[in-house]
C-alpha cells in the first residue's frame, strides 16, 4: 500500500488541501491516519475516494449529497457521467488507481480499449499525457514505489512508441529539433510525448533520449546544425543545479534556442539565458509546436 500526503491528494485531484481539510471536518468519507509528527497520510483507497468525489463535485454534485452516498453509489454516479471531459478524467483516475494498486492488466486494458475506440492520437492527448502530468507529481514526491513507476512507464512507453511510429503529417516544417534528457534524468515519457507531438506536426526530430552528457548534445547540435534543443525535466538528483545547467547548455551549444518543459521548471524564477524558453503547461508546449 502507498502512503500519500494531503499535498499529493491536492495535486492529483485538483482539490486544494485547505478544502480537503474542511471536508474531513464536516463529512465522513475521509479518515486519514496521522504520523508520529501529526502529519496526515492517506491510503490507496482514500486516494480513490477523493478522485471520485472531486470528479462528481466538478460535474455538479454537491459535497453534502455525495457524503450521503455509499461507496457503490459514488462509483455508479461516476460511471454514469456523460460529459466527454468527465469520461476522460474518469479514465485517467482509473489509470491512477490501477497504477497505485499495481494492476497492470487493468491498466493496459483501459489504455488499449481507449486506443481502439478513439485512436492512438486521441488516446495520447486525452488520457496518456494528462496521466503523465499527474503521476509525475508522485515521482517527484517519492510517494510511488519505483517498481510501480518502472512497470507503468514501460506500458505507457510502448503506447507512445506506437503513436510515434504511426504519426504522419501533411506538413513539412523545414526545422530540425534535438530532443534529449540531461545526465541523471531517466524519466523519458514526457520527452517521448513531445517527440510524438513534433513528428505529427511535420517537424524533423533527432532523438538522443535519456541521460545524455552535455558534450554529446553540443557535438550533435553542431554536426547536424539543429535549429532548436528541447528537454523535459521530471525528476533529477537533489544536487542538480538547474540554473547552472541552463547556462552551461546555452554556452556549449552556441546559443541555439533551447526549450525546457516539465515539473522541475514550474517554480523557476531566476533570470534565463536569452536563448532559453520555459514551457510550464501542455497548452504552452502545444502552442510552441504550432508556432514552428
Amino acid at each position: 500500500m502507498n502512503v500519500f500526503t494531503i499535498k499529493d491528494l491536492e495535486n492529483l485531484s485538483g482539490i486544494k488541501a485547505h478544502t480537503i481539510r474542511i471536508w474531513e471536518q464536516r463529512y465522513s468519507f475521509l479518515a486519514p491516519q496521522r504520523t508520529t509528527t501529526n502529519i496526515r497520510v492517506y491510503s490507496n483507497e482514500e486516494l480513490r475516494t477523493i478522485l471520485n468525489i472531486a470528479l462528481l463535485n466538478k460535474f455538479g454534485f454537491k459535497i453534502s449529497h455525495i457524503d450521503k452516498m455509499s461507496g457503490e453509489e459514488i462509483q455508479n454516479k461516476v460511471l454514469a457521467l456523460t460529459q466527454a471531459q468527465a469520461q476522460q478524467e474518469r479514465i485517467v483516475n482509473d489509470l491512477i488507481n490501477s497504477m497505485v494498486n499495481l494492476d497492470l492488466d487493468d491498466f493496459e486494458l483501459i489504455t488499449d480499449n481507449y486506443i481502439r475506440s478513439h485512436g492512438i492520437e486521441k488516446a495520447i492527448l486525452q488520457i496518456i499525457f494528462p496521466l503523465l502530468e499527474r503521476i509525475g507529481i508522485l515521482w517527484m514526491s517519492n510517494h510511488i514505489n519505483p517498481a510501480q513507476e518502472h512497470l507503468v512507464s514501460n506500458v505507457i512507453r510502448q503506447k507512445l512508441m506506437v503513436g510515434i511510429e504511426a504519426a504522419k503529417s501533411h506538413l513539412k516544417i523545414n526545422k530540425t529539433l534535438l530532443l534529449f534528457l540531461p545526465e541523471g534524468e531517466h524519466h523519458e515519457l514526457g520527452l517521448l510525448f513531445m517527440y510524438y507531438l513534433l513528428k505529427s506536426h511535420g517537424v524533423k526530430v533527432l532523438y538522443i533520449g535519456a541521460n545524455a552528457p552535455l558534450k554529446d548534445i553540443a557535438f550533435v547540435s553542431e554536426l547536424k546544425k539543429v535549429d532548436f534543443l528541447y528537454t523535459h525535466l521530471t525528476s533529477l538528483a537533489q544536487n542538480f543545479n538547474l540554473e547552472k545547467f541552463l547556462h552551461v547548455l546555452s554556452t556549449k551549444t552556441s546559443n541555439i534556442p533551447i526549450i525546457v518543459s516539465g515539473h522541475l521548471i514550474q517554480e523557476y524564477k531566476k533570470k534565463l539565458p536569452p536563448n532559453v524558453q520555459l514551457k510550464t503547461s501542455l497548452k504552452e508546449a502545444m502552442d510552441y509546436v504550432a508556432s514552428l
